[in-house]
């Protein structure tokens, strides 16, 4: 891989409740290449988006608050830069695609304008000709007449045409980044395989990074270089993808896994990881998942575990392999 465009070191972001302290980002560390597909992967409650929405503090404080930790865009820090300078990396060099396109999208106003209006704030051009972008951007997402869907209301249009919608605007400023939080959760499995193909096209055409959120490892292992396995708010195991899948060191992601279903075995009972995800408010001490762990040893229950490298591209953090 090139060099490194952006990275977290030891990122932590807590939210300050009535019932306490949700520590919901617990040391999470990545490095995302220029050109790279970076994966983060989990159940659902280990801190991916937050994760995500850390990255350009996106988060309402209060209640949250980046603890601790560095992201590093270049020279320059995400988490300590100016607010207005943080505003102008948003959208123009690190753009973002919300989880629920229904809810990121303005009801009042129409698509073109919510598009128009990002391009403008990036940069100084007429708003017909940043009408002429956004119409070509519907365009490029395969959305079916978009002379009439630029014109059209969040309300007016199907999941998969709103996720389309919003693929458009991020890439309005021609971000070097682009940040994906679960882009295909709420659509059916074709919209999800041309959402797919898009992600596909646009690295091939630009050149461009992303982080892609998903749960589901069948598109990790489709779209993805490396991933970062997440679990308790922390990155658990980091590899290539083809290991990720093929080569799973850490028993969380062992457990993931074994999870999927393989239609070569139609008899094969399903599997699951026993116990429940820990609550980001009592975290357990030293590992987050030695009480689901079958292969749990007391160091487990006290300590922390270090990342270790397995080989190279490939790290875990577990005590088997100190």
């Amino acid at each position: 891989m090139s060099k490194t465009i952006l990275s977290a070191k030891n990122l932590k972001t807590h939210f300050y409740t009535n019932r306490g302290v949700v520590k919901a980002v617990n040391g999470v560390n990545f490095e995302l290449s220029c050109g790279e597909c970076l994966c983060l992967v989990g159940e659902s409650g280990c801190g991916k988006s937050v994760t995500a929405l850390s990255l350009l503090r996106l988060l309402d404080s209060p209640p949250a608050r980046i603890v601790d930790g560095k992201v590093s865009y270049g020279d320059i820090d995400l988490v300590k830069c100016p607010t207005r300078q943080l505003r102008q990396i948003r959208g123009k060099d690190i753009a973002m695609i919300f989880q629920e396109a229904q809810s990121a999208l303005n009801p009042v106003l129409s698509i073109g304008n919510q598009i128009t209006e990002q391009i403008k704030l990036h940069e100084k051009i007429s708003r017909r000709q940043a009408r002429d972008r956004a119409l070509a951007l519907l365009e490029e997402m395969g959305i079916p007449s978009a002379e009439r869907v630029i014109d059209a209301y969040p309300h007016q249009l199907s999941g998969g045409m709103k996720q389309r919608a919003m693929i458009a605007m991020s890439l309005s400023c021609d971000p070097q980044i682009l940040i994906a939080d679960e882009p295909t959760t709420a659509v059916d499995v074709t919209i999800q395989a041309q959402i797919l193909e898009i992600f596909r096209n646009l690295r091939a055409r630009k050149q461009m990074s992303f982080i892609f959120i998903t749960h589901d490892l069948a598109i990790v292992n489709e779209i993805g270089d490396r991933a970062v396995v997440m679990y308790g708010g922390r990155d658990v195991e980091t590899a290539p993808v083809s290991q990720i899948i093929n080569n799973p060191r850490h028993p969380y992601t062992k457990g993931l896994i074994a999870c999927l279903p393989d239609i070569s075995k139609t008899e094969k009972r399903l599997e699951s990881i026993p116990g429940n995800t820990p609550n980001p408010i009592e975290l357990p001490p030293g590992c987050p998942f030695h009480p689901r762990c079958p292969k749990a040893m007391e160091i487990c229950n006290r300590d922390m575990p270090l990342p270790i490298t397995i080989s190279q591209g490939h790290t875990v953090s577990c005590h088997l392999y100190t």
